[in-house]
């Protein structure tokens, strides 16, 4: 048995268009495709070019993160501004070699943090109807959501969620 040093993980602000987000953003690509088709009407990888990398820049009240283990990305994620007080949370993804680890939670832990630091109070987030394990993860964060619940997934579409923010961790 593997034993892994989370202590030794390391968060790294980057650019979007670091090549060391490549990876996972390549297999984020795959997983939407792969899940989606062209449930949306186009590839479902069309949201990841959907918008510039520079408004995860925090020039533009952005932020891109990385979580490595030993140099390597294992998760990642970003927001945008939304508007003055909110951030939008987007492409939250973790390694498929490193699931089960509370990895997804702690970029989102980690991506609330910074929101914070810039001055946000609030977070915004979409999810797919084929994305269960998305969907409880911002629930156990304290996400609302801003659907009706008990509709089917597929009916309801793209899931919206909220969170206030409160005091910085």
């Amino acid at each position: 048995m593997t034993v892994t040093n989370v202590d030794a993980d390391e968060f790294r602000y980057v650019e979007a268009t670091d090549p060391l987000a490549r990876p996972l953003l390549v297999e984020l690509e795959y997983e939407y495709d792969t899940r989606y088709g062209d449930f949306f009407g186009e590839r479902a990888s069309t949201e990841l070019s959907r918008y510039p990398a520079e408004l995860f820049a925090p020039a533009q009240g952005g932020a891109f993160v990385l979580l490595l283990r030993a140099g390597q990305p294992i998760a990642g994620g970003a927001f945008k501004r939304l508007d003055e007080h909110t951030a939008e949370l987007k492409r939250i993804w973790t390694s498929s070699r490193h699931r089960r680890q509370g990895l997804a939670r702690r970029i989102v832990n980690e991506l609330e943090s910074e929101a914070v630091r810039q001055g946000y109070t609030k977070v915004y987030l979409t999810t797919g109807p084929r994305q269960p394990e998305a969907k409880a993860l911002y629930l156990a964060a304290g996400y609302r959501p801003l659907y009706d619940t008990a509709l089917e997934p597929e009916q309801v579409g793209i899931h919206p969620f909220e969170k206030t923010l409160g005091v910085e961790r």
